[in-house]
């Protein structure tokens, strides 16, 4: 009887799952493995929310498999190690998984695929299924990956998509090979009071009431701070509990300015991929330096840890630093505003920030974090690196009558109106009933402090 190894990685779900298909075809039972990466927690990326989201996934992915007759499998461990322990246990000649990004994800890769060779068994590794478009399938000529955005996501548009996948009714588990009792999020520490629950059970849902709803107003409403317009499938799109290829398809049938603008941000997470598996060293160092000197945390200490904790006294930036404390999430507008106030006002390394968010983000990965920071901080892709959002204008153009900044600064609820965002302003003795730091500096002095570093004056 043939016998393989599904090897559940970043593709945590029943549907649109090409790998797990591909064993279940070829074999007349599969061991579905998830394999808790000691490397992950040594490396520091193993922190509590995700920790406790990834905790829902797998309980809810060992339901549906049960559902169908089966079971996850479940070890910790050193991952090449762990798959070749439980191959050796089933009798299983073959292992299958999705292809990943980050230079540990390829160098994890390489590992499995020759401990596997030295026992006779083999790696099959599939594309397309953590991303909509496997990273490889979009470059330029005579170059391994497009740079630029603009010209990555016309090529992007013109890929026929693989059709999605329905779930399996039956997945039959051999006998005898042991599991780990799986994870529970109420057993660990430290997680964010209003993180959301994971799973997808919980992400389907998600995604078919987007489809309902808000995506036909995504267009207009995506910068919305207050109206939280946004379809918040980050999380269930880096576990892989929502297949990107799943929802591209759906968006696409819907047709509308919207469809188009939500695609078009799947689009973007596909190119931070691709420049990520092109170059994992981004993940730590400037894709484009401008050799800029900038100011580290031990140097910035002050000052980093009042934007960290939300009180910088820019209430826009405050509002959404407190969020993420809060959720493990932030609205992408608050990121940009967020990073910016860092990076290029604040002129502090981009990494002290991008390691905070990592530390707080359920969604946070090397692809979408790092790349996102280093293109607000003009190191990355972006073809204006010298941008910079000024969080008073962005703060009255996306929370116009202030509803974000008051729900998440609520010292400030007093205050009506988009005289929020500048509490400076108020007469001198409204300003004193408000427990609110003032700002940390004047913004044009920080933008001159970041011409001068960039060489601009």
């Amino acid at each position: 009887m043939t016998v393989s190894v599904a090897l559940f990685t970043a593709d945590l779900r029943l549907h649109d799952q090409p790998t797990l298909r591909a064993a279940l075809e070829r074999a007349r039972e599969v061991v579905p493995l998830f394999v808790r990466d000691d490397a992950i927690a040594a490396a520091g990326f193993g922190t509590p929310n995700r920790t406790a989201f990834l905790a829902d996934c797998l309980a809810d992915l060992d339901a549906a498999l049960r559902d169908r007759g089966g079971r996850l499998v479940v070890r910790s461990g050193e991952v090449a190690e762990a798959v070749c322990a439980v191959a050796a246990e089933a009798g299983a000649d073959d292992v299958y998984m999705s292809a990943d990004v980050s230079g540990y994800a390829q160098r994890r890769e390489d590992r499995l695929r020759t401990a596997l060779a030295a026992d006779g068994r083999r790696l099959h590794v599939h594309d397309g299924v953590v991303t909509a478009v496997p990273p490889g399938a979009v470059v330029p000529q005579a170059k391994d990956h497009f740079a630029v955005f603009g010209a990555y996501a016309r090529r992007w548009e013109q890929e026929r998509l693989r059709k999605p996948l329905g779930a399996p009714r039956t997945v039959r588990v051999p006998d005898g090979v042991g599991s780990e009792e799986i994870p529970s999020r109420a057993a660990l520490r430290d997680v964010s009071a209003g993180l959301t629950s994971g799973g997808e059970t919980e992400g389907r849902a998600r995604l078919a009431a987007w489809g309902r709803g808000g995506l036909a107003d995504y267009a207009d409403r995506h910068d919305d701070l207050a109206g939280d317009a946004t379809s918040r499938l980050s999380p269930h799109l880096h576990f892989g509990t929502v297949s990107a290829a799943e929802a591209v398809h759906r968006a696409r049938k819907k047709g509308s300015p919207g469809a188009e603008a939500f695609v078009r941000q799947l689009c973007w997470r596909d190119f931070h991929h691709q420049v990520l598996a092109a170059r994992p060293e981004a993940a730590a160092h400037d894709y484009r330096t401008k050799h800029d000197r900038w100011r580290t945390e031990e140097a910035a200490r002050a000052e980093v840890e009042a934007w960290q904790q939300g009180r910088t006294g820019y209430p826009v930036v405050d509002a959404a630093m407190r969020q993420l404390a809060h959720e493990g999430w932030m609205h992408n507008r608050g990121r940009l505003l967020t990073a910016s106030f860092l990076a290029k006002t604040l002129y502090v390394d981009w990494r002290v920030g991008a390691r905070h968010f990592l530390r707080l983000l359920v969604d946070g990965d090397l692809a979408n974090n790092q790349l996102n920071w280093q293109w607000v901080a003009g190191t990355g892709t972006d073809s204006r690196p010298n941008r910079v959002f000024n969080p008073v204008t962005q703060g009255k153009r996306y929370d116009p009558d202030g509803a974000y900044v008051r729900r998440w600064v609520p010292e400030l609820a007093g205050i009506e109106g988009a005289a929020v965002h500048e509490p400076w302003k108020l007469p001198a003795r409204e300003r004193a009933r408000y427990d609110y730091p003032d700002p940390l500096l004047d913004l044009a002095d920080g933008l001159a402090r970041f011409r001068h570093a960039r060489g601009k004056e």
